[in-house]
């Protein structure tokens, strides 16, 4: 037997070993397949602008959300791929849909209905932290191994199958749900922008401000217009207020909710500057 396949055989036997062994954690792709595999998931959505268009209105709105909420959050020391990771954001211009997700690699999408439905910056923040937590904790392609398996994985590590991730992508991009998160990845993330914001002028518990006012509007379990999208893809609303009050309390922090108006809110700043621009 020749080394070459010597050693796909011991690969393979370590990797089956892995998924046999372990329930969770498990990536086959590295930091740079994620960068690959997101510029090229995010070429289709700019190139496909009656699914996703790109929203045109005044430049201002995107400006001041990179450059004062974005960028404050990924200069937490917690964000540890920043220099790998070239993160972005860009708009959807759906105003009736109230969501956001994340590629692999840190491309990072909100749509219009959600930027208008929120009240506050700390909201905004909470929301973003939360994206860059599922890039940071490679939560997409953690999925992607579990999903081809082994098999196909393996043609890709040893390089036998150049164009296997371009196949990968254009498999995500028709089919976005499958970013659709786990109660355990919705919570690790959670957790992480609750963190990441403790760095930051915001208000730490502002990740639980939007299911707030989704649960007051009498919108959680809707199966309707704006809202439907979003709990297709981001599970447990109620859940997830408890489990950040839960954090706050046990880091000693004031409780705040999306009424508020206290320190770490900026309420008029985000009616200035994003929600009065539409």
């Amino acid at each position: 037997m020749d080394i070459i396949n010597y050693l796909k055989i011991l690969i393979t036997v370590i990797l089956f070993s892995l998924f046999n062994s372990c329930d969770s954690g498990i990536n086959l792709f590295t930091k740079q397949d994620d960068v690959q595999l997101g510029k090229e998931v995010n070429d289709e959505i700019i190139s496909n602008p009656a699914e996703y268009p790109i929203f045109k209105g005044d430049p201002s709105i995107k400006t001041y959300i990179d450059q004062r909420i974005f960028s404050h959050i990924l200069a937490s020391p917690k964000v540890e791929s920043k220099n790998i990771y070239p993160y972005q954001i860009e708009i959807i211009d759906q105003p009736d849909v109230l969501n956001a997700f994340a590629l692999p690699g840190g491309y990072i999408y909100i749509y219009t209905g959600l930027l208008k439905y929120l009240n506050s910056e700390a909201a905004l923040a909470g929301v973003l932290g939360h994206e860059i937590a599922h890039a940071e904790l490679r939560h997409a392609t953690q999925r992607l191994t579990a999903y081809y398996g082994v098999s196909i994985l393996l043609s890709l590590i040893l390089g036998e199958n150049p164009s296997q991730l371009a196949e990968i992508a254009a498999n995500l991009f028709v089919g976005l749900a499958f970013l659709a998160n786990s109660r355990a990845d919705e919570n690790q993330a959670d957790e992480a922008s609750f963190n990441y914001l403790r760095d930051t002028r915001y208000y730490p518990g502002g990740v639980k401000f939007f299911f707030e006012q989704l649960r007051d509007d009498g919108l959680v379990s809707s199966n309707s217009g704006s809202i439907e999208i979003f709990l297709s893809t981001h599970p447990d609303p109620i859940d997830r207020i408890s489990n950040t009050n839960s954090r706050l309390s046990g880091a000693g922090i004031t409780m705040q909710d999306y009424k508020s108006t206290g320190e770490g809110i900026f309420k008029d700043e985000y009616h200035s500057n994003i929600k009065s621009k539409f």
